[in-house]
């Protein structure tokens, strides 16, 4: 599957780091779609096609991996890569479980989020 233009939710509560990403990832050739918590990535994927999908692990209603088992519902398979500013071995583990393609620490380096994501996309179609 060729894409030219293909989108990524990002899900955070932090604002400023929803934004950093769209302003990383937009100049790369993503159509980004931008979500504050679970519900509204929720939302987003019931009404929007979605290619990749990266998420915060802690947020207000939903947590990064019950929102990944959600939207897999409505869009599977579907790459997802989770970030987490506590990232221990019981997520780990959980997010191993559910097929997450990579699971990062924050603070994140804007090499190692464009490396994971170029990875992903690699991996689940036919991108450069």
């Amino acid at each position: 599957m060729l894409l030219k233009s293909p989108s990524l939710l990002i899900t955070d509560d932090d604002r400023d780091f929803r934004e950093t990403l769209r302003d990383v990832f937009e100049p790369r050739g993503f159509r980004t779609l931008l979500a504050s918590d679970g519900e509204q990535a929720l939302e987003i994927a019931v009404r929007q096609p979605i290619h990749l999908f990266l998420t915060d692990m802690h947020m207000p209603r939903l947590t990064g991996l019950e929102t990944i088992r959600r939207i897999r519902q409505l869009r599977s398979p579907l790459p997802c890569i989770l970030l987490s500013a506590k990232l221990d071995d019981s997520i780990a583990e959980e997010a191993r479980r559910e097929s997450v393609f990579r699971f990062l620490s924050k603070p994140i380096t804007c090499r190692e989020i464009t490396d994971a994501v170029t990875q992903a996309m690699r991996s689940a179609y036919d991108w450069p």
